[in-house]
């Protein structure tokens, strides 16, 4: 079913500037090498070498075609594809397939590319062969890379240069245990080739009251779901469920501010209570406790064209079973259908720790 959306998402993407015909495009390959982080004293033993491998990407310009790619400074979209030997037979090699944004600041000499896709190991954990891979608990898992790099397009003839820093992550959002995940920090040099003579000029169409834009507050109803598996490796994949109401009030072009509650049935818990009440661990668990959740949350969406980035952070406050703090984070992108009909990919995580990527369908009124 994630393959499923992200294909469903990968089309609608490109189907939004497909028709940008007279935008160009460019190609871009790089070459990294960096660090596995140790955001989890778990893999300390899953860091031996320094990771390297390549990046691929295409990319087409905007170029204020449309009113929102004038409001951010003419961003570019396209397709990246990573390659990545982690320098461990335990952790194999990753391939990934993205799709990103690249947006531009200081006179367009800094870009930053924000990039979400899937990633395929070739070497799992399993508890029989390789049980130390405790970080990749499934041969497919979602992955999200940033890029920083300084940039200098056309230098000779059609070709430029590009160096600067990138991050990838690599996890399945605890889908399957187990699910310690990666993050490669690394830097990285590259080239640049466009594929047209010359570069197409920016149209600049905003109206002067363009930044005035308000609307009046709306109500939001969201059906989440998906399927998840607690730390304990081989407990089982449960269907979870979340009901969410919300408002957010537009206060410009870009940005919204939210505010509801979320209703969470997790059936993953329920398994989990049972296994600590029997498994004699000392959690002072009776069997008892309840294992649906309620939070409170703030949030922010950034509006970009018809995609938008969502970012939450929760606090329960109905909260019987203690599993990794009361609070949360929420973030992911919407896409939606027309004024009113959204769908959303989101992820949900307490800190660093994910519990779940979440499928939704949604309605803003």
């Amino acid at each position: 079913m994630r393959l499923l959306f992200f294909c469903v998402f990968f089309i609608s993407y490109f189907l939004s500037f497909s028709q940008e015909n007279e935008a160009n495009s460019y190609f871009d390959l790089s070459y990294y090498k960096g660090n596995i982080a140790l955001h989890n004293n778990d893999i300390l033993h899953l860091i031996k070498g320094h990771p390297e491998g390549y990046i691929l990407s295409w990319n087409k310009k905007t170029n204020g075609s449309e009113a929102w790619q004038e409001r951010y400074n003419y961003p570019e979209l396209g397709t990246t594809f990573i390659y990545q030997n982690m320098k461990n037979d335990v952790l194999g090699n990753v391939s990934s397939l993205y799709a990103h944004y690249n947006f531009y600041f200081f006179n367009r000499n800094l870009m930053f590319r924000v990039g979400q896709g899937l990633a395929y190991t070739d070497n799992p954990y399993d508890k029989a062969e390789n049980f130390r891979n405790i970080a990749y608990g499934s041969k497919l898992m979602s992955s999200t890379f940033m890029m920083l790099n300084y940039k200098k397009e056309r230098i000779i003839n059609r070709f430029g240069v590009q160096a600067g820093f990138s991050l990838i992550h690599y996890s399945n959002a605890n889908f399957k245990a187990p699910n310690a995940s990666t993050n490669t920090i690394a830097f990285n040099l590259g080239v640049t080739y466009n594929l047209n003579e010359e570069d197409s000029q920016f149209e600049e169409n905003l109206d002067d009251d363009d930044r005035s834009f308000t609307q009046p507050i709306k109500y939001n109803i969201a059906f989440r779901f998906g399927l998840n598996e607690s730390d304990v490796v081989d407990s089982g994949q449960f269907p979870f469920y979340i009901f969410s109401a919300y408002a957010d009030k537009r206060i410009n072009r870009k940005s919204a501010l939210q505010f509801g509650t979320d209703v969470f049935f997790s059936r993953f818990l329920k398994e989990l209570i049972f296994y600590q009440s029997v498994a004699g661990l000392g959690e002072n668990v009776t069997g008892d406790e309840d294992y649906k959740r309620v939070g409170m949350f703030v949030g922010h969406e950034l509006f970009i064209n018809k995609t938008s980035l969502v970012t939450q952070l929760g606090y329960y406050v109905y909260y019987p079973f203690d599993f990794e703090g009361r609070t949360y984070v929420r973030v992911g992108l919407k896409r939606y259908i027309n004024n009113k009909w959204f769908g959303a990919l989101t992820l949900k995580s307490h800190g660093f720790k994910a519990e779940a990527v979440e499928f939704g369908i949604g309605i803003r009124l």
